[in-house]
């Protein structure tokens, strides 16, 4: 493995033009050596991926990761694998000339690949609502398509903006999701989707725990007394497999079945996720 990595970093270098690039600071803190206009992208996370072609740069990207389901274009791109170990191989026979990727929760194994093959990997890591304009921005530098970024950016604060204007004074509905039933694990206070439902205009009733993807006993949700689920359609966690577990009819929002739905567009930290607020601001506030 070793030895085909060295094979092909060898192979980039000798026929590598001689393109002028820039130095950045990705998310994480890391100084990142990217071309001044990179047009063989790889996007290891499929928000990463949404986030490219929203800024239009889809054209650019030569490779995408498993689960990539926005835009629909993307699809026609041809996958590394998945999220948390993608094929080197695959990556170094496409020959970017930029990989953008997602900060890992554990060892940076395929970063540090990369960074030794001699392919920039420039790294997002957006927490909250304000995380993914964040990563649009960083992004946007990255493709050095500042200007694109601005316009986006702009566009999606004023949805948002929007969104809360009308949904402002009116009742907050007090919602609980159940990210996975067992264990329970669900939002926390900085999970983007808790303040995805705040800005609709509801409230998660774990938005005061401090991790972002908690795990919780039955009896934390039954004391919390939600009125309603937030269930996303298509998904393994809903409510006819909640009825089903022990303790879940012990909560009034699954004995009523009470719910609120949301298409899969709610689990991506990207600008796709703006259509999901919407929507969910309908939901609360017809």
């Amino acid at each position: 493995m070793k030895r085909l990595v060295c094979l092909f970093a060898l192979v980039a270098i000798l026929t590598a033009p001689c393109l002028a690039s820039r130095t950045l600071t990705d998310e994480v803190g890391r100084k990142v050596v990217v071309p001044d206009h990179p047009h063989r992208l790889i996007c290891l996370m499929p928000s990463v991926t949404d986030t490219v072609f929203a800024l239009g740069a889809g054209d650019d990207v030569v490779g995408i990761s498993d689960y990539t389901k926005y835009p629909a274009a993307a699809l026609a791109k041809p996958s590394v694998g998945d999220l948390i170990k993608p094929s080197i191989e695959t990556i170094l026979s496409l020959h970017p000339d930029l990989v953008i990727g997602f900060q890992p929760k554990g060892p940076m194994e395929v970063t540090e690949e990369l960074e030794r093959a001699g392919i920039p990997i420039f790294l997002v890591d957006p927490h909250g609502i304000s995380g993914i304009l964040h990563s649009v921005e960083t992004i946007g530098q990255a493709l050095n398509r500042p200007q694109q970024a601005a316009e986006l950016i702009r566009s999606l604060q004023g949805r948002i903006d929007a969104v809360k204007t009308r949904t402002r004074g009116l009742p907050t509905p007090r919602v609980f999701m159940p990210i996975w039933y067992d264990p329970i694990t669900t939002i926390g206070k900085s999970a983007f989707i808790t303040e995805i439902i705040a800005a609709a205009g509801g409230r998660s009733v774990t938005d005061d725990l401090p991790e972002e993807w908690p795990t919780i006993s039955m009896e934390v949700v039954l004391e919390r007394v939600p009125e309603a689920l937030l269930l996303v359609r298509g998904g393994k966690t809903t409510m006819q497999v909640l009825e089903s577990r022990p303790g879940w009819n012990s909560l009034k929002a699954v004995r009523e079945k009470r719910a609120y739905y949301l298409d899969d567009r709610i689990n991506f930290a990207s600008p796709v996720a703006i259509y999901a607020l919407e929507d969910l601001a309908k939901q609360f506030h017809p």
